[in-house]
C-alpha cells in the first residue's frame, strides 16, 4: 500500500479520544475493510472527493445516497444560500414545507399526507407508533438483514426457525423490545406466511429494494405476495424508501415495481444532502398524527428551511430525462464491473442508481447468502480501489450510489481500477 494518508491518521488519532471510535457513524471507521483509520474528507465537487492529504477519488458513496446530483451542486447550493439568508430555523411553519409535501404526494400516489422529521430513524419510529395506534396491535414483522435506522425494537436479529421473535442485536436493547419484532428471511414467502399465521401484526416493514445488506432486489412476485399477505393479516405495509425513494424512479420503488404502501418512510434525497426525512401515507392514517389526532410526534428542526430548500432544489432537477440518464450510467457501471470481474467469484447486481459487487460464487438473494460472501476479499478489493483513486463503500453490505454528476470518464476510471484490483 502506497497511499499516504498521514494527515487522516493524525486527525483520527485526535478524534479517537473525543468521539467513540473516532467517527460519528460506525461504517465510516473503515474497519470492515481492514483499515487502521478512516480517510477524512476535506472537500468534494461533482463526483470527486478530496481527502485531508489532497488525494482525489471517484466517489461511489455520495453521502450514502442523498447526493443524486453529485457533490456541491450549484442549484442546490444557491437554494440553500437563499434560504439561509432569510434565517436558518424558525420553529414555525413555512410555505416551502407545504411545497415539499405537495411534491412528495404528487410523486407517490400512495401518499396523501406527509410529516417531515430530521432522520430516517425518527421517521421509522414515528411510522411504527402510528401503525400500532391504528391497528391496536404491538407486533412488527421485519426481514433479516434489513436496516431501518437504530430504533430499539428493530435492532433485532432472528433466532432459529422460519418465524421467530427477535432477540436483541445490540447491548441496550431489551429482550422485551426485541420480542415485539418478528424476523423472517427476505425473499422467503414460506417464512412470511408462517409468521403471519402465528400472530396478528401492527405492521410489516420492508425495504422494497433492500440495499443495506448490499443490493438484494425482491424476487418476482414477492412484493405482490407481501402486499396481499399484509392485507390478509390486517397489518399495515410500511415501505422504507429512505434509499430507493426518488432514486430508482421518480416515485421510488413503488413506481418501479408497482406496489403501494400504507405508510412510506423517506429520507436522504428528500433533504438534498441536508438532514431531513419524512413519513407519509393514506389520509385516514396520517390524520391520526398530532395535532390533527392523538398520535404524538414532534421535532424542533422538523421541516428545517435549509433542508427543505435543498430537497426541493434536488427534486426539481430529477426529471424523466434525468432518470433516463441515471439508468444509462448505472447500466454502464454495472456492465463494466461485470466485464472486469469475469472469471472471478463476484456477482454484480444493479437497479437504477444502485450497484453492488458481492464477493460470492452464487447469486445473493437474502441476508444469509450476503453474510456468506468473502468479506476479507471485499476488504482487500476496497483497499486496492482506494490506491487507484476510487472511493467505494467500505462495507460489503452497502450499495454503491450512482449520481448524475458521474460520467463515462468516471466509470472508465472505476472499471480500470477494479480490473487491476481484482487481478491483484
Amino acid at each position: 500500500m502506497t497511499l499516504d494518508t498521514r494527515t487522516s491518521a493524525a486527525i483520527y488519532a485526535r478524534a479517537a479520544g473525543l468521539i467513540p471510535g473516532g467517527v460519528n457513524s460506525p461504517v465510516r471507521a473503515m474497519r470492515s475493510i481492514g483499515r487502521e483509520h478512516p480517510i477524512f474528507v476535506e472537500s468534494a465537487k461533482g463526483f470527486e472527493l478530496i481527502d485531508a492529504d489532497g488525494h482525489r477519488y471517484v466517489d461511489w458513496v455520495g453521502s450514502w445516497g442523498p447526493l443524486i446530483l453529485g457533490h456541491a451542486n450549484e442549484g442546490v447550493l444557491d437554494a440553500v444560500r437563499e434560504a439561509a439568508a432569510k434565517g436558518t430555523s424558525f420553529g414555525a411553519p413555512t410555505e416551502a414545507e407545504v411545497e415539499l409535501a405537495a411534491t412528495v404526494a404528487e410523486r407517490f400516489p400512495s401518499i396523501d399526507m406527509v410529516r417531515m422529521v430530521s432522520s430516517g430513524t425518527e421517521a421509522t419510529m414515528s411510522a411504527l407508533r402510528l401503525a400500532r395506534a391504528a391497528t391496536g396491535r404491538d407486533a412488527i414483522l421485519k426481514f433479516a438483514g434489513a436496516y431501518h435506522g437504530h430504533v430499539d425494537g428493530l435492532l433485532a436479529e432472528a433466532g432459529s426457525g422460519l418465524a421467530t421473535s427477535g432477540i436483541p442485536a445490540s447491548p441496550g436493547v431489551t429482550a422485551a423490545q426485541a420480542a415485539d419484532t418478528v424476523v423472517v428471511g427476505w425473499n422467503d414467502p414460506d417464512a412470511l406466511d408462517a409468521a403471519l399465521a402465528e400472530r396478528e401484526f401492527a405492521a410489516i416493514i420492508a425495504e422494497p429494494i433492500p440495499a443495506n445488506m448490499g443490493l438484494v432486489p425482491p424476487q418476482p412476485a414477492f412484493l405482490e405476495h407481501l402486499r396481499t399477505a399484509a392485507d390478509a393479516n390486517g397489518a399495515l405495509l410500511i415501505l422504507d424508501e429512505v434509499i430507493s425513494g426518488f432514486r430508482v424512479a421518480r416515485g421510488g420503488a413503488q413506481e418501479l415495481l408497482g406496489v403501494a404502501a400504507d405508510l412510506t418512510i423517506l429520507g436522504k434525497i428528500i433533504g438534498g444532502g441536508l438532514p431531513a426525512a419524512a413519513y407519509g401515507g393514506r389520509r385516514d392514517l396520517m390524520s391520526m398524527v398530532a395535532p390533527a389526532g392523538d398520535v404524538y410526534q414532534a421535532g424542533t428542526l422538523s421541516g428545517n428551511p435549509l433542508a427543505v430548500a435543498a430537497g426541493l432544489a434536488t427534486l426539481e432537477r430529477l426529471t424523466p430525462g434525468a432518470y433516463e440518464r441515471l439508468r444509462e450510467l448505472t447500466n454502464a457501471l454495472a456492465l463494466g464491473l461485470r466485464n472486469a470481474s469475469s472469471g472471478h467469484p463476484v456477482q454484480v447486481v444493479s437497479e437504477p442508481g444502485l450497484v453492488t459487487l458481492f464477493f460470492s460464487e452464487e447469486p445473493v438473494t437474502d441476508f444469509t447468502s450476503a453474510a456468506n460472501c468473502d468479506l476479507e476479499a471485499y476488504g482487500r478489493f476496497c483497499r486496492a480501489l482506494l490506491e487507484g483513486g476510487i472511493y467505494a463503500p467500505p462495507s460489503q453490505f452497502e450499495a454503491w450510489f450512482v449520481s448524475l454528476a458521474h460520467d463515462e470518464a468516471a466509470i472508465e476510471r472505476t472499471v480500470d481500477a477494479a480490473s487491476q484490483a481484482l487481478a491483484a
